[in-house]
C-alpha cells in the first residue's frame, strides 16, 4: 500500500492523497476566512493548527451566482459551503526537489469561478515535472467593491497573500520557490498582470502567462460605478459598515438584478481593478511595458462569440453598433475598417470583433510591441462546431490543461476536438514554465505569433488596421 503523503508546513502538517506517482493536497488555507470580524479586510495570516489537517478535499467556493442563459450552459460552476475560501491546492510529482512552479488563477469576470472545477485538475502538469498550485479568492463584492473604509482590490491582494504563501511553502512539495509562473485565464489573467504590477509581488514570478486577460485598471470613481449603484439599489451607504451588515447572499441578489441584461459593452457595469496607491498605484497595460519579466500573452480568434449568442448577434442593429462605437470612443474610420477587414460579416460579427480587440487583443498587442524581445504571442484559433462558438472566449483551456475529455471541455469544444492540438497546446505551455521557450520566436519587429488551429503555424500577427485606432 502506498504511503499517505503528509507534508510539513510554516503553520503545521497537511495529508494529502497519492495516485501513479503525483501527489495532490487540497484545500489548504493560506489566509484566514474573510469573514466575520476579516470582512471587506485585507487578508491575514492563518493561526497554526495542531496535529495532522487534512487536506484531501476541496475548500469551500467564494460566494457567487453561477452564469445564467446560453452562457451558464457552457460555463459549468461548483459550490462548496463554508467560510474558509482563501485556500491552496497543489499536484506534484512525488519525491520531486527543485521543479519549477506554476500558479493558476481562475477566470470568470471576478466574479465567479473557483480552482474546484474538474478541468483545473493539474495532473498534467504534474506529470511534466511542475509543481502545479491552485488557489481561490474573493469575488464580486466581497473582493472587488470600492468601499470607503476598507481596502481596495481585495480579491488582488487575496492573490498576492497567494503567491506570497506559495513562494514561503512550496519548497515543502519539492517546488523552486525561484522558479514561479504565474498564469491566469480571463479575469485571471487580469490578476497575473496585476501582480506583475506591483514591485513586491513581480518580484516573486519568473515567468508569467496571461490567456485572455484585460490589462487595464480604472479610476477608483469608474471602477467604484458598480458598489455606487449596488448601494444605491440597496438603500445603504457605500462604506465597509453598511456593505458588512449584509449577508453574501444579499449582496448577491442585488447583483444579480442589477446585471439582469447586462453586455460587455452596455448595461450595469462590471467588477474592475481600482487604481490605488496601497494595492495596484499603476494599471498594469502602463506597468507591462516596462519590466522585463518573460511573458506568454494571446487571445482568441472570436472571443465575443461566447458573450453573444448567434441570436444576440443577429439582433445587433447599426445603431447598437454606432451607439456603442460613441460610447467607446472608436473612431468612425475604425468601424470602417473592421467592415472592410472581415467582409460578409453581419453588423453583429464586426460589432463582436470590435469587442475582442478593445477589451483583449489591442492591449496586448501594445503590450508585445513594447517588450519585442521577452514575449511570446500566441492566437487560439481552432473552430468548436458547437453552437457556431467558433474560437470562443474560454474554449482554449480544455486544450491548455488537456482535458478535452471533461464535462466542462466537452460543453465547448463537442466530443470531437483534436487531441493532437491540445498536446501541442499543452506542451507550449510547459516549455515555457519550464524554459522560458514555448517553442516559437519571441513576438519581435516581426510581430510574429504562434496560430494554434488544426493545422498550427507561427505567422505574422493577424490583425486589422483598424485595431491601431482603437482607443487605449
Amino acid at each position: 500500500m502506498t504511503p499517505v503523503p503528509h507534508v510539513t508546513l510554516s503553520n503545521g502538517i497537511v495529508r494529502g492523497t497519492e495516485e501513479a506517482g503525483i501527489v495532490r493536497y487540497l484545500g489548504i488555507p493560506y489566509a484566514q476566512a474573510p469573514f466575520g470580524e476579516n470582512r471587506f479586510r485585507a487578508p491575514r495570516s492563518v493561526a497554526s493548527w495542531e496535529g495532522v489537517r487534512d487536506a484531501t478535499q476541496f475548500g469551500p467556493t467564494p460566494p457567487q451566482v453561477p452564469y445564467a442563459g446560453a452562457i451558464g450552459e457552457l460555463l459549468g460552476s461548483v459550490r462548496i459551503d463554508g467560510d474558509d475560501i482563501l485556500t491552496a491546492n497543489v499536484w506534484a510529482p512525488s519525491g520531486t526537489s527543485g521543479a519549477p512552479v506554476l500558479l493558476w488563477i481562475h477566470g470568470g469576470a471576478l466574479e465567479r469561478g473557483t480552482a474546484a472545477l474538474p478541468l483545473y485538475d493539474g495532473t498534467v502538469f504534474a506529470a511534466a515535472g511542475i509543481v502545479f498550485v491552485s488557489i481561490n479568492y474573493r469575488l464580486g463584492s466581497e473582493g472587488f467593491s470600492v468601499l470607503e473604509g476598507a481596502p481596495r482590490n481585495l480579491g488582488l491582494r487575496d492573490a498576492a497573500a497567494a503567491l506570497e504563501w506559495v513562494y514561503r511553502e512550496v519548497g515543502a512539495f519539492g517546488g523552486d520557490p525561484a522558479q514561479i509562473t504565474a498564469m491566469g485565464e480571463s479575469a485571471g489573467g487580469a490578476i497575473v498582470a496585476g501582480l506583475l504590477a506591483r514591485d513586491e509581488s513581480r518580484e516573486l514570478i519568473r515567468r508569467a502567462i496571461i490567456e485572455s486577460g484585460p490589462l487595464q485598471a480604472q479610476t477608483p470613481k469608474k471602477a467604484g460605478r458598480v458598489t455606487a449603484q449596488l448601494a444605491k439599489r440597496l438603500g445603504v451607504r457605500a462604506d465597509r459598515d453598511a456593505f458588512a451588515a449584509l449577508t453574501p447572499e444579499q449582496l448577491l441578489e442585488a447583483r444579480r438584478a442589477q446585471s439582469a441584461g447586462s453586455s460587455p459593452l452596455g448595461g450595469a457595469p462590471g467588477f474592475q481593478f481600482a487604481i490605488d496607491p496601497d494595492s495596484l498605484p499603476r494599471s498594469p497595460h502602463e506597468v507591462l511595458k516596462e519590466i522585463d519579466t518573460p511573458l506568454l500573452i494571446g487571445s482568441n480568434t472570436d472571443e465575443y462569440r461566447l458573450w453573444f449568442p448567434p441570436e444576440a448577434l443577429a439582433g445587433i442593429s447599426e445603431l447598437k453598433l454606432q451607439a456603442a462605437r460613441l460610447l467607446s470612443r472608436i473612431p468612425r474610420r475604425a468601424v470602417n475598417e473592421y467592415r472592410s477587414a472581415f467582409p460578409g460579416a453581419s453588423t453583429g460579427e464586426v460589432f463582436g470583433q470590435l469587442v475582442t480587440d478593445l477589451m483583449l487583443r489591442a492591449p496586448l498587442s501594445r503590450v508585445a510591441a513594447a517588450r519585442p524581445g521577452v514575449t511570446h504571442v500566441y492566437e487560439f484559433a481552432w473552430p468548436s462546431p458547437v453552437r457556431d462558438l467558433r474560437a470562443a472566449h474560454a474554449l482554449e483551456l480544455g486544450f491548455v490543461f488537456d482535458r478535452l475529455d471533461d464535462a466542462e471541455a466537452e460543453r465547448m469544444a463537442g466530443p470531437g476536438a483534436p487531441r493532437e492540438l491540445a498536446v501541442e497546446i499543452n506542451s507550449a505551455w510547459v516549455g515555457f514554465v519550464t524554459s522560458g521557450d514555448p517553442g516559437w520566436p519571441v513576438y519581435g519587429s516581426g510581430r510574429r505569433t504562434r496560430l494554434f488551429d488544426a493545422d498550427s503555424a507561427t505567422v505574422t500577427q493577424r490583425r486589422t488596421a483598424g485595431m491601431d485606432l482603437l482607443p487605449g
